[in-house]
């Protein structure tokens, strides 16, 4: 009985809420952010979804993070000079020293507030120390249907993120 006592007094928390991580970022389209067909430049994206992403992880670390790695994307619909980009971001899933970040982005038009889905990325992000060294990262927990969807999903992508990485089969 004393051992279960003092089990639960432990200050160490057992891991935080996926929702805990989400972040919301918005920009707005500039010229010297635009391809000369004025359109926003697919490499000032990726680097805005780098952003988000790594915010997500800081929240959910409260540590230091870098990029590992940044899984497929693809570009939908182009965004334009004026118009509002959102980058939504949650870290889905927490490994030993790493975890996997999703981000989701929407244009807006400037004057009509028509929102479109342009891109979608999972990145992944490890924390690390003041020495660079890579450090442990209490989980995530999901709390909706959406979530633990998201979390489940998380490990089958990592899997083959793994196999990839190491040029094997996933299993």
């Amino acid at each position: 009985m004393a051992k279960r006592v003092a089990a639960s007094r432990s200050t160490k928390p057992r891991g935080k809420k996926m929702n805990a991580s989400r972040s919301e970022m918005t920009e707005v389209v500039l010229p010297n952010d635009a391809n000369p067909l004025g359109f926003l430049l697919g490499g000032r994206l990726l680097h805005l979804m780098d952003i988000a992403a790594a915010i997500a992880a800081h929240r959910h670390s409260n540590s230091y993070t870098v990029t590992a790695s940044v899984d497929y994307v693809d570009f939908r619909n182009p965004i334009a000079i004026g118009d509002l980009v959102i980058l939504k971001s949650s870290v889905n899933r927490v490994f030993k020293t790493s975890m996997e970040v999703g981000v989701k982005v929407f244009s807006e038009h400037y004057i009509t507030g028509e929102r479109k889905h342009t891109s979608s990325a999972y990145l992944t992000f490890v924390a690390v120390d003041e020495d660079r060294r890579p450090k442990a990262i209490i989980p995530v927990i999901p709390e909706t249907a959406d979530d633990r969807r998201r979390y489940r999903e998380a490990a089958a992508r990592r899997r083959i993120r793994l196999a990839h990485r190491y040029r094997r089969k996933p299993r």
